[in-house]
């Protein structure tokens, strides 16, 4: 099963990674240890939680307009 993963860097080092199909949240210290630890925590989690998904998600970017103060 192909799923999502979000990472963002973390403000203390490392990244936090984030399945947003699931909702599993982990982190590490780089984006392999990220990415391994949510493996890891998904798999445990569908195991509980079988994900029924009859589609791939679409995932893309979109950007906003920032205003500074």
């Amino acid at each position: 099963m192909e799923l999502s993963a979000v990472l963002t860097a973390a403000p203390e080092g490392g990244y936090v990674a984030f399945n947003p199909e699931t909702g599993t949240t982990t982190q590490g210290e780089t984006v392999e240890e990220s990415l391994a630890n949510l493996r890891e925590a998904t798999e445990l989690y569908l195991d509980e939680f079988p994900l029924i998904m009859p589609y791939h998600p679409l995932l893309t970017t979109f950007e906003v307009a920032q205003k500074y103060a």
